[in-house]
């Protein structure tokens, strides 16, 4: 490995990173975790590491590209997505010796390779994890070195390898900061987790108009065909999905983000989107949302339909500027970039049984944490 610097102290390294292939990195339209491998790969790039992306072959990126794919598999019409990400493990352990550590952000799908390549390797795990059937394959792979996206995401399977958890982070310039209207947000999924039954109650009781900019996974169509009658209340726009050029106007232009979630959020991207913009979050507890919204500073964390509605009243006086100033604080992607470059040293440190080097104190500490605060 060299000793070149790659940018705020750290040697440069050959760090590949492998996206699942159901978007383009960054996605055309909805995808978090495409979404987080492209601005996470473009910030170690500009740092000068050598960084190989591992992604569908529309993609764009400063790095070096490798496609097992030519388009993203949700736009393309893909049945069966399970043989190209074998295609794609198959690849990435094929050039293992170019590169000082692997990222993966394809869940434990490349475990059994990882094992028996014995690749230095650490897993971002952008899911939810209170599922009983995840048990028994993080049980029988328990030296796979793992990341969690909030501290709330691993507590369902706190016995694993965790390196750390690094909160997500955005480029400073993606959503620059705008001074806001009238209008609330909904941005994300019609899925019954997300509620956007609950936001659409919402703004009907603080008399605002709600903007619904919301995918329809194929899985939740039925369920979409239930709110129909909802979403074209009159007061509410249902937009459907957008891409990132759409978000910066929807949500610089709006008074407050709706989030009413219904289950345990690992992370909750658009949150730290919209304060990007400056853009109040008004959420249910779930999840990370504890861990993102500063209650009262970047946003109201509510248990009801009328707290909600009254914290839409209330979302005026908060400060837009002071929600930027934390988002660049704990949120944008230098930060993430610096958390997983001291996730990656450590783990290139550490000798083959999993045991850190005498030379490297508090290396392998369960406790260890590095997040956006």
């Amino acid at each position: 490995m060299g000793t070149v610097s790659g940018g705020n102290g750290h040697r440069k390294l050959r760090i590949a990173q492998v996206s699942p292939l159901y978007e383009s990195v960054p996605p055309q339209k909805y995808g978090g975790t495409e979404r987080i491998v492209a601005y996470l790969t473009d910030e170690l790039v500009s740092r000068g590491h050598d960084v190989t992306l591992f992604a569908s072959g529309d993609s764009e990126t400063t790095a070096r590209l490798i496609a097992p794919c030519a388009h993203a598999l949700r736009l393309s019409g893909c049945i069966d997505p399970l043989p190209h990400h074998y295609a794609l493990l198959e690849e990435v352990c094929r050039r293992a010796g170019d590169f000082d550590i692997v990222h993966f952000h394809v869940d434990y799908l490349h475990f059994p390779l990882s094992r028996r390549a014995k690749l230095t390797n650490v897993t971002t795990l952008h899911g939810r994890l209170d599922l009983p059937d995840l048990v028994p394959v993080y049980r029988e792979y328990p030296e796979m070195p793992l990341v969690s996206i909030s501290d709330a995401q691993r507590r369902p399977l706190a016995w694993a390898r965790w390196r750390a958890t690094v909160h997500h982070g955005l480029p400073a310039d993606l959503l620059p900061y705008a001074d806001g209207g009238d209008h609330l947000v909904f941005l994300g999924r019609i899925s019954p987790e997300k509620r956007v039954d609950r936001a659409i109650e919402i703004a009907r009781r603080a008399g605002r108009r709600l903007i619904v900019a919301a995918k329809i996974d194929r899985a939740d169509r039925e369920y979409a065909k239930t709110l129909e009658h909802a979403l074209a209340e009159p007061h509410v726009d249902f937009i459907g999905e957008v891409g990132e050029s759409e978000k910066a106007e929807l949500l610089g232009k709006a008074r407050a983000l709706l989030f009413p979630i219904d289950w345990p959020e690992p992370f909750g991207l658009v949150m730290i989107e919209a304060m990007s913009c400056g853009t109040p979050v008004i959420a249910y507890p779930g999840g990370s949302v504890d861990e993102v919204i500063d209650d009262g500073v970047t946003g109201y964390i509510v248990d009801s339909i009328d707290d909600a509605a009254a914290a839409v009243d209330r979302a005026g006086a908060l400060s837009r500027r002071g929600i930027r100033r934390v988002f660049e604080r704990r949120f944008a992607a230098g930060r993430m970039a610096d958390d997983y470059l001291a996730v990656y040293d450590r783990l290139i440190h550490e000798v083959p049984d999993g045991r850190s080097h005498a030379a490297i104190p508090g290396l392998h500490d369960p406790g260890y944490r590095v997040a956006g605060g």
